[in-house]
């Protein structure tokens, strides 16, 4: 896929001292609870959110190596219009599996992983139709699933843990099945070595790579209030290790940051478009572009 190889290629040409022009931005005209991934398909956007009915409650010690109850949630998987209309709305998941992660789009299907809303948990992965909104469960995991990306040059799917700390990698037969969804998490799991940001939403760029985006939170002081930070990572899918990472210093008019929730980014003339939606409930989707060498 030349173009998502060319968004790979154009991220490693960002720097610190990159800038960023906002272009434009679009309200969302419904509430969109709190989203968390998203791909565009020629003018439409799909976004995966989560509506919280009723928050987690950690426990005062781990039970059965748990550190909190489910929740209440739904999950949904909303197709947008340009306008920021929504055009469809389907939901994913069951019972306390109803937390959806960052998606993926291979050409063909959209990859969205549902999972417990708590670490060490288990997760759904469907692919869905964009066309019709129809989805399939593809297979079941022992763990909670934050993020999934198909690499469709070694026809595998990859994903990433509560906070990103562990990938996971499931290769897919001819058949269009998993042939190790029932492995042991602990036997499939391999550790993250980039530790500065937790990853939000990653796709799928190319070159057996993945492109991923995120934050973390951090203080200048020990009684300082905490200050978030988000960047961009591209993550070689061959040995689990980033080979570009970049700071995003933008931040919405609510004070979060740019990569706070999901983001898209793709390529231009000249450069990168990319497109966030930082904020819960009320969104709006702001849209930037960089020129690169």
């Amino acid at each position: 896929m030349a173009e998502e190889a060319s968004v790979a290629e154009r991220v490693t040409k960002l720097t610190r001292g990159t800038v960023w022009k906002q272009v434009a931005t679009i309200s969302i005209a419904f509430p969109t609870f709190h989203p968390q991934g998203m791909v565009k398909i020629g003018d439409d956007f799909f976004v995966s959110s989560v509506n919280i009915l009723k928050p987690t409650t950690k426990y005062p010690s781990p039970r059965e190596g748990y550190d909190r109850d489910t929740g209440e949630g739904e999950g949904h998987l909303f197709r947008i219009s340009k306008e920021g209309k929504l055009l469809a709305d389907l939901k994913l998941g069951e019972g306390s599996i109803y937390h959806p992660g960052g998606i993926d789009f291979d050409g063909k299907f959209l990859w969205v992983p549902v999972a417990e809303y708590r670490p060490n948990s288990q997760s759904i992965i469907y692919k869905v139709d964009p066309a019709t909104m129809k989805a399939l469960e593809v297979f079941r995991f022992k763990d909670h699933v934050g993020g999934i990306v198909h690499d469709t040059e070694r026809n595998a799917l990859h994903g990433v843990s509560w906070g990103s700390r562990r990938f996971y990698a499931w290769p897919l037969g001819a058949d269009g099945k998993v042939s190790n969804a029932d492995a042991a998490p602990e036997t499939l799991r391999v550790i993250n070595p980039a530790q500065y940001i937790d990853y939000q939403d990653c796709h799928y760029a190319g070159g057996s790579r993945m492109l991923c985006s995120g934050l973390n939170a951090y203080k200048v002081a020990p009684d300082a209030a905490p200050f978030r930070l988000g960047g961009l990572e591209l993550v070689d899918l061959k040995d689990n290790r980033p080979v570009w990472q970049v700071p995003i210093e933008l931040w919405a008019p609510s004070g979060l940051p740019m990569t706070q929730n999901p983001a898209f980014i793709e390529t231009r003339d000249g450069g990168l478009r990319a497109y966030f939606m930082p904020d819960d409930d009320k969104s709006t989707l702001f849209v930037y572009e960089a020129q690169t060498p």
